[in-house]
């Protein structure tokens, strides 16, 4: 069995859910609820943990109360393919099992998007990152995750001794954060040198075309179809020269 870390925060449930009929499986942590009830995103993965969902629901309950929101922060991972084609009838089955829990809001997070949490709200009558028609914000398209990784980047950047005007920026994959991210990072001077996604990744040493690149991506699928500088495999980009790597994929990458 899983080995949980409890302290006197949390967590304060952790809920195993299966459904032996669809075959899904999942976790829900509700950290704390000392604040309100807990909000935090749905990561799908095949390879989401009981440990990661704890540790990404005490990383909600900390941004909350910095925040000053009225809420507790939660977590939930969804033990499945985000490129699986029931991925509608999977977040459909997983927001029935999670009907009850009212002191859980659901959001957006890795495998999933504005249109998961429309089929989560549709079965529980909650959920926030909600597609714009519905009165959401459109984070993807706004970058809200990717802006706020480029301003934290701006503001270490000076702690490690690294001007951000003409920083390297080495990007490990490039959703919708790692694309963001490039944007804005750009925008404030930076050159991306590199970029990575599930298919390879791509390294020019004199700077990326941003625009250019998510173009790429989006006709392609793969970032390492650009056309210039080289095709390596997608792990190398972790010893490519650089002066600020973003992790913007999978947790646990850096050690």
């Amino acid at each position: 069995m899983t080995e949980i870390v409890c302290d006197d925060l949390g967590p304060s449930r952790v809920i195993q859910l299966y459904s032996p009929k669809e075959a899904v499986r999942a976790v829900v942590v509700i950290d704390n609820t000392a604040l309100g009830p807990a909000i935090g995103g749905v990561r799908m993965s095949p390879t989401v943990t009981t440990q990661e969902v704890c540790r990404l629901a005490r990383t909600m309950t900390l941004k909350n109360s910095i925040s000053g929101l009225p809420h507790g922060g939660a977590k939930a991972g969804i033990v499945a393919d985000p490129g699986d084609p029931r991925k509608e009838r999977i977040f459909r089955v997983f927001a029935r099992m999670i009907r009850d829990l009212s002191d859980y809001i659901p959001g957006p997070d890795m495998g999933c998007d504005e249109t998961s949490m429309a089929w989560i709200r549709d079965e529980t009558g909650r959920s926030v990152g909600l597609p714009e028609e519905l009165g959401g914000l459109p984070l993807d398209k706004l970058g809200a995750t990717g802006y706020g990784v480029a301003e934290c980047a701006e503001v270490a950047a000076p702690f490690a001794g690294v001007t951000l005007k003409g920083a390297r920026v080495a990007i490990e994959g490039f959703g919708s954060v790692g694309k963001a991210a490039a944007r804005f990072l750009a925008a404030k001077g930076a050159v991306i040198v590199a970029a990575s996604d599930s298919q390879g990744a791509v390294h020019l040493p004199s700077g990326i075309d941003v625009a250019k690149l998510i173009e790429v991506k989006r006709q392609t699928g793969s970032v390492g179809n650009y056309g210039k500088g080289t095709r390596i495999p997608q792990e190398e980009i972790f010893g490519l020269p650089c002066d600020i790597l973003i992790p913007a994929a999978a947790p646990d990458v850096i050690h």
